[in-house]
């Protein structure tokens, strides 16, 4: 399964479900990184250097710095699902249908 991390804004019941799926998931709460207004540019390369794909909700910030420095573990930007569970399940399937994430920015959007 993928190493990720999530970033701040990033709800912590999709943590719990992506690791149940067995994912190793990292939060920034858990590297005492939280509170601290890190910038996306900061998160990424924190990320880059754990060899982690870097989950997040913040989508326009994350575009750009995909576009911008493309040579990272991968990206996940999501929109807001309060069914916890199933964004978990989307994040999962396009992790595990990507042949290699690093490099790419995936995007998972809320169904209509």
């Amino acid at each position: 399964m993928a190493r990720l991390y999530s970033n701040e804004n990033f709800p912590l019941p999709v943590v719990d479900e992506l690791r149940q799926l067995g994912h190793d998931v990292l939060t920034i709460q858990e590297t005492g990184r939280a509170n601290q207004a890190l910038s996306d540019e900061a998160v990424l390369n924190f990320a880059r250097g754990e060899q982690r794909i870097v989950v997040t909700l913040n989508r326009r910030h994350f575009v750009r710095l995909h576009e911008e420095q493309p040579d990272h573990a991968g990206i996940v930007v999501c929109t807001y699902d309060p069914d916890f569970a199933a964004l978990a399940q989307r994040i999962h399937l396009a992790i595990a249908t990507s042949v290699n994430p690093a490099g790419q920015l995936l995007r998972i959007n809320r169904p209509q």
